[in-house]
This record gives C-alpha cells, sequence and structure tokens, in this order.
C-alpha cells in the first residue's frame, strides 16, 4: 500500500473532476468522471456513485482501478492505482449520502480506493 503524499493530497483536492478506469472481468474498459473523489486518509480516496452502473458493475467483477487527476493548463496531475471496496452501509456512506442528499443528489454506492500506487508529475 502507498501513502498518498501531500502534493499528491493537494492535487486530489484541487482538481476536479478526476477520472476512475475500471474494467469488467473479460477486459472491456469503462472510463468515468467523478466530481466527488476525495482523499479519505494517507491510505485511501473514496468517491459518490450518484449514477455508475458501468463502474459498479466492472468493479464488482474486478476491483483494480485507476485514477487520474488532470489540470492540462497547469500541466500538473496525479495518477492513483488501486484496489476498490464498494461500501453500500456505514458511518462513511452515510455521511456521504447526507452530504450530498443537500445538494439534491442521491447515492447509492461509496467506493473506497486503497491506494497501491501513486504518481504525481
Amino acid at each position: 500500500m502507498a501513502k498518498l503524499s501531500d502534493e499528491a493530497k493537494k492535487a486530489i483536492g484541487e482538481i476536479h473532476p478526476a477520472v476512475v478506469a475500471s474494467a469488467s472481468k473479460s477486459g472491456k474498459p469503462n472510463v468515468s468522471a467523478k466530481g466527488s473523489l476525495r482523499v479519505l486518509n494517507d491510505d485511501n480516496v473514496v468517491f459518490a456513485d450518484v449514477a455508475s452502473p458501468r463502474t459498479l458493475a466492472n468493479l464488482k467483477e474486478n476491483p483494480q482501478v485507476s485514477v487520474m487527476c488532470l489540470d492540462a493548463a497547469q500541466h500538473h496531475s496525479c495518477r492513483i492505482w488501486g484496489v476498490a471496496q464498494v461500501i453500500t452501509s456505514g458511518t462513511l456512506f452515510e455521511d456521504l449520502k447526507k452530504e450530498f442528499a443537500a445538494r439534491k443528489m442521491s447515492v447509492k454506492n461509496i467506493v473506497k480506493i486503497a491506494v497501491q500506487e501513486v504518481e504525481v508529475s
């Protein structure tokens, strides 16, 4: 497991949306923009599933995931590779569900990504 550096945390906090790449068990890829990506702690990032049926289907078959936060104008990026866990209950789920409900958005799942590798450029 890789730790998120302060530089990576800053990039994740500032660059939105992030792009999440997943693949089914058979290898069919999917890429999806995630405005909700955020740092959970030194080892994990999370995002809310508001409308991501293909991403969630892929992650249930194959939890390997890649995330890219890209600020093309500033030539700055943060890439993350990790393993996703789909969360459907508990404190983290309830907290984010409440936060998004205030913005008239319905959270179906929370995806927690255990960071295995991170690269900032």
